[in-house]
């Protein structure tokens, strides 16, 4: 089976937040995580039976789709789970804000690493905590890696959580099992609940293992949240499905007491599309991995060639570009490629230094991802 992925999808005057964010404006939205591809044949399909049932009661997960994600976590990552240890949510930015409350008191603090998805640093913030962030630091061959002297230095006795992006959003890493254990043990030195946001784990471009830091060992999985969606992978951000596993009851009652009186309902159609895309769409999802290989081979190709002082942070996950340009030495770099018609999001608000970086979103057909490479190419010569 052939799936499309070069066909642009007019969503300009659809209810898409990506592309209303610019409405009546020559600008192509490269910001948001939000794919411009159709869901898979699959999901479109179970959708539609779902509809066709035309009832919309309130809904809870089947335990198809429940086995489903128990098989999908042996089948992909290796990982034995309980379906017991799963808990459902409407959106991963929820369970990070759960878990950044469920645990310690007000005035505790969270640490985390920069630059990261701004929730992980607004999450504490909401629950009365503080935001610990210490900055990733490049290797010789670009990839970030962890400053442990740094971590070392900047936790605390009033540090409960560590909040985890593997794959990492956005500088691309998948990360080994040494720097998992490493992970694992400075959580460990430091009673730390883990929280492990892998929601982009099955977005590997390079043939690397993803491996969920619970899956170590039983004693990490003892203080680990892993936070999952099939919403990013399979492009189905708006039906607003997603789930934490929890081996841990203590922790796991202490997550779910959080949610009592705040967190709605499941999406019933998030639920028919959950299932479908982790049972049903390995085809799907093996061609949209070759197609976003190919745009990232694109842009690296295109910078090398047209825009030699932007460089491009080896991308081994996500649809996701981390451009480095600070050799443009712009003060607004987002700003900046906005106004000549690009919309990409400025990497000061992950934590990066302002004027430096920025991150552009290659999940979309190849003919507008050349479009905005070559805006933002009579951008740089415009300066």
């Amino acid at each position: 089976m052939t799936f499309d992925f070069d066909t642009v999808i007019d969503r300009a005057a659809s209810d898409s937040r990506k592309w209303r964010k610019y409405a009546g404006r020559d600008i192509l939205p490269l910001w948001i995580a939000d794919m411009d591809f159709a869901a898979s044949p699959a999901i479109t399909a179970a959708l539609h039976r779902r509809v066709d049932q035309g009832v919309f009661g309130y809904g809870a997960a089947m335990p198809s789709l429940t086995q489903t994600v128990v098989d999908y976590c042996a089948s992909h990552y290796s990982w034995k789970i309980d379906s017991a240890w799963i808990v459902w949510l409407p959106g991963l930015v929820t369970g990070l804000n759960l878990a950044a409350g469920a645990f310690g008191e007000k005035g505790d603090a969270v640490i985390t690493a920069t630059p990261i998805y701004p929730p992980f640093m607004s999450a504490p913030n909401n629950m009365g905590r503080e935001t610990i962030a210490v900055p990733l630091v490049p290797r010789a061959d670009g990839r970030y890696e962890f400053d442990w002297p740094a971590m070392e230095r900047a936790v605390t006795p009033r540090t409960k959580v560590f909040f985890l992006c593997s794959p990492h959003n956005p500088v691309g890493r998948v990360f080994t099992r040494a720097e998992l254990e490493q992970i694992a043990a400075f959580c460990e030195r430091h009673n730390l609940v883990l929280v492990s946001d892998d929601i982009h784990c099955d977005l590997i471009l390079d043939g690397l293992p993803h491996i969920p830091i619970a899956s170590l060992s039983a004693a990490v999985a003892a203080r680990t949240i892993t936070l999952l969606a099939p919403s990013k992978t399979y492009n189905i951000p708006g039906l607003a499905c997603s789930l934490a596993i929890i081996s841990d009851a203590k922790i796991r009652q202490s997550f779910v007491r959080a949610m009592a009186g705040i967190v709605p309902e499941m999406n019933v159609l998030g639920y028919a599309a959950c299932e479908a895309a982790f049972r049903d769409s390995e085809p799907w999802r093996q061609a949209l991995l070759a197609y976003l290989r190919g745009n990232r081979d694109f842009i690296a190709a295109f910078l090398k060639d047209n825009l030699p002082a932007i460089k491009l942070t080896p991308c081994e996950a996500t649809y996701l570009a981390w451009l480095d340009v600070s050799a443009l030495k712009l003060d607004n770099p987002g700003l900046f490629f906005e106004s000549h018609g690009v919309g990409l999001a400025d990497g000061a608000q992950y934590g990066a230094p302002a004027g430096k970086f920025v991150r552009l979103n290659f999940g979309c057909p190849r003919a507008t991802l050349t479009e905005a490479l070559a805006r933002m190419k009579r951008a740089v010569a415009a300066r």
